[in-house]
């Protein structure tokens, strides 16, 4: 292991970088122009932007954005990781799961009631995040995922009336 990463949010500077690790992290663009699309758009939430560095160089990235929760009275905001990426280099050395641990404190802290996410169980399950299904929210999943992957963390503003479909915002169009 390289090192222990330093966690902050991310800067401007930080951009080409994280495309880069974006992109190497999961084979294609495609999520590191959901990171940009994500910047851009009105459910941004720049203290929730998160970069893992080691030795200045940054080898991870997370981000919680704004989505929606729609109920049978009304949609309403939640908040939604998405994506996760660690450089492949530093992948299985705990990047990933302190880039988490921090952006999850951090919306907790902000007082937000949950966190969803779309997801491999296997990792997300150690992190504190369980099954949505088992909490009454739906999350529309690609046909090759398993239903555990629609998963959810409570945090301390959680509220179990808050049931329903989440709602992704236009960022993740196309995707």
């Amino acid at each position: 292991m390289a090192g222990v990463p330093a966690i902050r949010p991310e800067m401007a500077d930080d951009h080409d970088a994280i495309h880069s690790v974006v992109a190497s992290a999961f084979g294609s663009d495609d999520e590191a122009d959901l990171v940009e699309a994500i910047r851009s758009s009105p459910e941004y939430v720049a203290e929730l932007a998160l970069v893992a560095t080691i030795a200045d160089e940054v080898v991870g990235h997370v981000m919680v954005s704004g989505a929606l929760l729609r109920t049978a009275d009304d949609d309403l905001p939640i908040m939604m990781l998405s994506p996760l990426a660690v450089a492949p280099a530093h992948q299985r050395q705990g990047v990933g799961s302190a880039l988490v641990r921090a952006v999850t404190s951090i919306a907790d802290r902000r007082g937000e009631p949950l966190v969803v996410l779309e997801g491999g169980p296997a990792f997300y399950t150690r992190l504190g995040f369980e099954p949505a299904a088992g909490l009454g929210i739906h999350i529309d999943l690609p046909d090759w995922a398993p239903p555990e992957a629609a998963q959810v963390m409570r945090l301390s503003a959680y509220d179990p009336s808050l049931r329903g479909t989440v709602i992704y915002p236009p960022a993740f169009d196309g995707l």
